[in-house]
């Protein structure tokens, strides 16, 4: 099963996906300037090579960052105040807290030793400045590679310009057959036309055209991809044809940026009429995108949906699409140089707004499938694609806050991708999105309902369970206004949590046993029926009684064994773990919480993994390993300081915490168990889980009690 990317411990680096030719000295001084300085920034005009240029620094030294090298992308960011929470969610940090985001990040960051590529900041310069210069203050070991357009002018920031590509003549004792711009267009027309080969017999027109394109890499590259069906000769000619048209005869006058506008529309005038409309379509996709996506996007008004795929195809060959394989299937992606001219052409055709639309109406489907979907057997599935739709999801999000009359789409939206928020590491940018969307919605709905149990459940996750009673008293309010059944019982539901968390026994089980009898149907097994047994069983389990509590759950994890539901069967688990602890039964105790932790890795659950982990530190400590329960609570803590509050703010579970806390030093004495909970404290998420699951030791050996 897929893994998130954020997980990897040496970054989540995107793939090469070509060839990098020549840049020597320019990769050398690079390399220089990043151990000299702790902010650089890559400057240049659109097409020179940036961001591949970073790409490539960036795989060659991230062995020397201990933490690793993590890329942020940034191009279709439009909202300055997302800055941040980006590079939260690139890194893999699961945003469960409440906190500020400045505070979640620099925790995070801390004293890793870190390489962080930061691309496309030029729409984002001032706030990126501000940014940068705090991370870099608060973070000693972090290191930011940006590129943009332009410098930053922060503090401390030192820039490096990446000049075009060296063009025959510019060196007069230079070999023209080993010129870099000259071997990047012979990589890229070998890559189409296998037996291309340079001579003395093209190496003049070849040097010729690599002079016409002011040896811009994107330029070369269109230029390249028409050797299919063109000499290198009939290449010049149209080429100094569309020059022509541009700026007349003077030609050698040209500025560079109107050199890349020329061969992209060059390229664009090269393509059919349908590719060219394609083209301008695709260009409000975010990122990257699959076929059905295109399809039903872009299809429509002259282009077929049957012809969708033909065309895609032939963007690719012609290197406008880059396509890349993933484990749910092909993406494909506009680079963003590309996509700006298509959005320019979109606009140009008046179809701007008819097009987001369609693409907001496509990830509205997408979200409301996922959600049918959830509970079960393609569970993993459905949040591996959702990840890979992020960047789009925000797109369209965007587009029901700034358009007007769309705010109830936005929040059908959002509350579809419940289980994205709660169950996968998402909570605050739920939370930052649904309450701006709800600012904007004022009046009772449905849509309006449903958002505010979802930010309930999501302020419950985060340990804000004041915040959690409010909207859900909104919500029951507002259901009853509009006549919305369904909302009145989630939002008992929800009261019901909040109960639980605040220790308020009986009225946790008399409003959670509401929610049971309303979804015992099994209509709804998420998020009505099967997180209120598991809740219900915990309260049982706090009035002790541990064999009612066991009887729910053994019956919880039946229904999502039967349905192929993992994530809350994971939870269930987790609470049996906790029955066996209280029962006495240790071994149980110990496999169920470690299964927990290995079904709610697929998710990145982050709440769930630390309820798992205190769970696995007092079962350790049961069976005389007092060191690596002592290192499974710092590291529990580091992470819950991270991800959200502490034991949730629970008073009982603050409580289990505290006595395993008091044994621990008993046994090893105050110091000792300082160092071990430090050392804990040390781990990042992964390694801790691993450390819980008993895949690397606490110590090379630890002593037994």
């Amino acid at each position: 099963m897929a893994t998130p990317s954020g997980w990897r411990r040496d970054g989540n680096l995107p793939n090469e996906l070509t060839s990098f030719v020549g840049r020597t000295r320019l990769l050398t001084t690079l390399r220089q300037r990043l151990r000299e300085h702790r902010l650089v920034t890559v400057t240049g005009i659109g097409g020179v090579g940036k961001s591949r240029t970073a790409l490539r620094i960036a795989h060659l030294m991230r062995g020397q960052f201990r933490d690793g090298a993590w890329f942020v992308d940034l191009a279709r960011l439009q909202d300055p105040g997302m800055v941040r929470h980006t590079i939260t969610s690139a890194l893999g940090i699961a945003d469960q807290s409440s906190r500020s985001a400045d505070e979640t990040l620099t925790e995070w960051l801390g004293d890793r030793e870190i390489l962080l590529v930061i691309d496309t900041c030029e729409h984002l310069v001032d706030d990126c400045a501000v940014l940068f210069e705090d991370l870099l203050t608060k973070a000693s070991g972090l290191t930011i590679l940006a590129t943009s357009r332009q410098s930053l002018n922060a503090r401390g920031e030192h820039t490096v310009t990446i000049p075009p590509l060296a063009v025959p003549g510019d060196a007069p004792s230079e070999n023209i057959f080993t010129n870099e711009a000259v071997q990047l267009f012979v990589a890229r027309a070998s890559a189409v036309v296998p037996n291309f080969e340079l001579d003395e017999h093209n190496i003049g027109p070849v040097s010729e055209l690599c002079r016409r394109l002011d040896g811009i890499p994107l330029a070369i590259e269109l230029a390249a991809v028409r050797m299919r069906a063109l000499s290198v000769e009939q290449i010049l000619d149209l080429l100094a044809d569309r020059f022509s048209l541009l700026a007349g005869a003077s030609r050698t006058a040209l500025p560079r940026h109107q050199t890349l506008r020329a061969a992209i529309g060059w390229s664009h005038e090269l393509c059919e009429p349908a590719e060219r409309l394609l083209w301008a379509r695709l260009s409000v996709f975010a990122g990257d995108f699959e076929l059905d996506a295109a399809r039903y996007v872009c299809a429509g008004d002259g282009l077929p949906g049957e012809d969708i795929m033909d065309l895609v195809a032939s963007l690719v060959e012609k290197s406008i699409l880059l396509s890349d394989g993933t484990p749910s299937g092909h993406r494909y992606r506009l680079i963003d140089t590309l996509r700006q001219y298509g959005e320019e052409w979109l606009e140009k055709l008046g179809e701007t707004g008819d097009t987001r639309k369609r693409h907001r109406d496509y990830y509205l489907r997408l979200a409301e499938r996922s959600e049918d979907a959830w509970s079960g057997a393609r569970q993993v599935y459905w949040y591996v694609r959702m990840r890979h739709e992020h960047d789009n999801i925000r797109v369209a999000l965007d587009y029901c806050l700034n358009t007007p009359g769309e705010v109830l789409s936005g929040l059908k939206l959002l509350s579809s991708l419940w289980f994205m928020w709660v169950a996968c590491g998402l909570a605050r940018e739920g939370r930052l999105y649904l309450e701006k969307t709800l600012e904007l919605s004022r009046q009772p709905s449905p849509e309006r309902c449903k958002a505010l149990w979802v930010l309930s459940y999501i302020h419950s996750a985060q340990g804000n369970i004041a915040g959690a009673v409010d909207a859900a008293d909104r919500c029951s309010a507002d259901a009853v206004r509009v006549g919305d059944s369904g909302a009145v019982i989630l939002a008992t539901k929800m009261l019901g949590t909040a109960a639980f968390l605040q220790n308020d026994l009986h009225k946790a089980s008399a409003l959670l046993g509401v929610a049971i009898e309303f979804h015992k149907s099994g209509r709804e097994l998420n998020p009505g029926l099967l997180p209120s047994i598991v809740e219900l069983s915990m309260v049982l389990l706090m009035q002790n009684d541990p064999g009612e509590a066991e009887v729910l759950l053994r019956d919880c994890i039946t229904v999502c064994t039967q349905r192929g539901e993992l994530w809350l069967r994971s939870y269930a688990i987790y609470a049996l773990a906790s029955v066996c602890q209280a029962t006495g039964r240790t071994s149980e105790a110990m496999a169920n919480a470690r299964e927990a932790l290995r079904l709610k890795r697929y998710f990145h659950d982050v709440l769930g993994i630390g309820l798992a982990i205190e769970v696995v530190a007092r079962q350790a400590l049961e069976e005389g390993q007092p060191v690596l329960a002592s290192r499974l609570m710092g590291g529990g803590q580091a992470n819950w300081r991270t991800f959200g509050m502490p034991q949730l703010g629970s008073p009982f579970f603050n409580a289990e915490h505290d006595r395993c806390v008091k044994e621990c030093k008993r046994l090893l004495g105050e110091k000792a168990h300082e160092e071990a909970f430090s050392s804990g404290k040390k781990l990042n998420l992964e390694e801790l889980i691993e450390l819980a699951l008993g895949d690397q030791s606490a110590d090379d050996q630890l002593p037994s009690f």
